[in-house]
């Protein structure tokens, strides 16, 4: 097999739209992560009362927006596997259209 020409590889279009595919999910993804991960000491470090109220039983707004972050951490999981499968496809576009 021979080596790949990366700087062609580099410089065709479709490299540079799977490129801006990704980084169109990537970086958004990924601040809306970082951001609602630190919502939760935020929250509690400036309403602590809010987030002490009791919702069902015992368990308070705290516990269910820790839980909540669990969840989150699966959707956008589940989001970027489906993306990814776009980014492939993408991929192999790509290769193929090269002779890789």
């Amino acid at each position: 097999m021979n080596q790949p020409d990366w700087n062609r590889i580099a410089n065709d279009p479709d490299f540079h739209a799977l490129q801006r595919a990704k980084r169109r999910f990537i970086i958004p993804a990924t601040v809306f992560f970082l951001l609602y991960y630190m919502a939760l000491p935020v929250l509690i470090g400036f309403w602590p009362a809010l987030m002490k109220t009791p919702v069902i039983g015992k368990v308070n707004w705290a516990y269910l927006f820790a839980l909540s972050q669990f969840l989150m951490t699966w959707v956008i999981c589940w989001l970027y596997v489906r993306v990814a499968r776009r980014w492939d496809k993408m991929n192999a576009a790509l290769l193929a259209k090269l002779g890789y």
